[in-house]
């Protein structure tokens, strides 16, 4: 079955690939159909994620996945969150993984607080107008560290400190993030749905 990718991210395509291969799923990107990105004018994780697999799967005829995730810190009442990627336009700064993670940084300053976690809200519809959307949510625990330590990964994975890994997600190898990460999470509990509900596959 092919599925219509919501994003055009392609690490986050790698890891969704990896993912979901148990069933079978084939995943093409919206933009190498030449699918336009969604708005994602919402609050929440779900929300946008909604929106994003709706418009997908409008524009391609095809059932669609989309993800919307990002982090949310507790001594910032939840921010970046939905903003995540573009955190650092927020404060007149270029969009950028380095520039989103200086500033989250710089909001931090000061603070002894730094709990943290990854969110991250996958949907699944087998049409822009499926009344039932599969959902799926999946949180990732961790603390911000003070600088960025590690090379791996993308995003904010070199400020997410895992104590139980005793390394930042940027430190760890893709088969532990691809087992342990809210996306991997999210892709369990999805994979079971679409198993369940739309009757795909077998779900190793």
């Amino acid at each position: 079955m092919k599925l219509v990718l919501a994003s055009n991210n392609a690490k986050k395509l790698k890891e969704l690939c990896a993912l979901f291969e148990p069933l079978g799923v084939s995943l093409v990107t919206q933009g190498s159909l030449g699918i336009a990105e969604a708005e994602e004018p919402f609050s929440s994780f779900v929300e946008n994620a909604l929106a994003k697999a709706r418009h997908a799967a409008q524009a391609s005829g095809l059932p669609a996945l989309a993800d919307d995730s990002g982090l949310a810190v507790d001594a910032l009442g939840g921010a970046p969150g939905v903003l995540s990627a573009r955190y650092a336009t927020l404060f007149g700064r270029a969009k950028s993984d380095a520039e989103n993670n200086r500033v989250l940084l710089e909001q931090l300053q000061g603070k002894t607080e730094r709990r943290a976690r990854f969110v991250c809200a996958l949907v699944a519809v087998r049409s822009a107008s499926d009344p039932e959307p599969l959902i799926a949510m999946g949180r990732w625990e961790g603390e911000i560290l003070q600088a960025p330590q590690g090379e791996g990964g993308f995003g904010y994975d070199p400020l997410m400190w895992v104590p139980a890994l005793g390394a930042s997600v940027a430190e760890v190898d893709a088969d532990t993030k691809n087992r342990l990460s809210h996306r991997a999470q999210a892709s369990a509990t999805l994979l079971q749905q679409l198993h369940a509900v739309w009757g795909l596959g077998g779900v190793a």
